[in-house]
């Protein structure tokens, strides 16, 4: 007997023949008031209210330290370059991203296990969660190229198939964010509205976004809306500075031209009550570095 998977009804419909936007429908703290963790109500409220949390200080001196070790290992390693999961940039031929970072080094797994981390990704989601990505980013000075303006979640959601907006991402800074070498730009606000791109999903199109994007990007006049109605937040902070936000948020960066190099730890945590499931709109699964099909909650 054949089984009919039950139909999942598509909340925020994108990647049709004209840019739409659709009032957001799900929570952005999906945890009860007063649920024990590492964060303030007041948190909770600015995390609600703008989509995102800035923390000056989420790991020290000396675990950046550590950290920034095991990236310098890892984007110089041979075998690493070469595996699929890394990234390179177009024209340096340097590499931009090493994906699935957590199950390379168990020195970046136990940064995803530190409840300093997930127990703050539990308590805004409001659920045992899992990893659905992670990587490092590596913005090398004199040239590194930028992220051009997106929604995560448009993208996980058509190409990735979550169905919700129950994901939290936190990009962990390990070397200083200053207001000149590219930093994380986020628009306040904009989390509480979806935009479904126009134009279809080409097969296999991940290999051409991860570096330079095209399908899932917002046109000119929605972005100038957007910026318009909600303003433009620049991050910038010493290593170990952490930037929690919401899928949802519509946030990029800039290239980098200066002298001085910025990188970074980027985990993307998921509801298990969220898990994938096909693809809103595209026509394959991306792999699974890249989203993730293995649900274990994260201990």
């Amino acid at each position: 007997m054949t089984v009919t998977p039950e139909r999942i009804t598509d909340l925020y419909p994108s990647r049709g023949a004209t840019e739409v936007r659709v009032d957001r429908k799900d929570p952005v703290v999906w945890g009860a008031p007063g649920t024990p963790g590492p964060l303030a109500t007041a948190e909770l409220e600015g995390f609600e209210r703008d989509g995102f949390l800035a923390v000056e200080e989420l790991i020290g001196a000396a675990e950046v330290a550590v950290y920034r070790e095991e990236l310098e290992r890892l984007v110089t390693d041979p075998a690493i370059r070469a595996d699929e999961r890394s990234i390179v940039e177009p024209q340096s031929q340097e590499i931009r991203s090493v994906f699935e970072v957590h199950r390379i080094s168990e020195v970046f797994a136990r940064l995803v296990r530190d409840e300093r981390v997930v127990g703050r990704a539990r308590q805004i989601l409001g659920s045992d969660v899992y990893v659905h990505q992670s990587r490092i980013n590596v913005k090398p000075g004199f040239g590194a190229s930028g992220f051009y303006w997106h929604s995560d979640f448009e993208t996980w959601h058509a190409e990735d198939g979550l169905p919700n907006m129950r994901t939290v991402s936190v990009s962990i800074a390990l070397t200083e964010n200053y207001d000149t070498n590219g930093g994380l730009m986020i628009m306040p606000g904009s989390h509480r509205t979806f935009l479904g791109c126009a134009g279809a999903t080409p097969k296999d199109n991940y290999k051409k976004s991860l570096q330079m994007q095209d399908a899932g990007t917002p046109s000119d006049e929605a972005l100038t809306d957007f910026a318009t109605r909600h303003g433009i937040k620049l991050f910038t902070g010493k290593a170990g500075s952490a930037t929690w936000f919401d899928c949802n948020c519509m946030h990029g960066s800039g290239d980098n031209i200066t002298p001085f190099p910025r990188s970074n730890v980027f985990i993307v945590f998921n509801s298990v009550e969220n898990a994938a499931v096909e693809p809103f709109a595209a026509p394959v699964r991306r792999p699974e570095f890249i989203g993730a099909r293995d649900f274990t909650p994260v201990k």
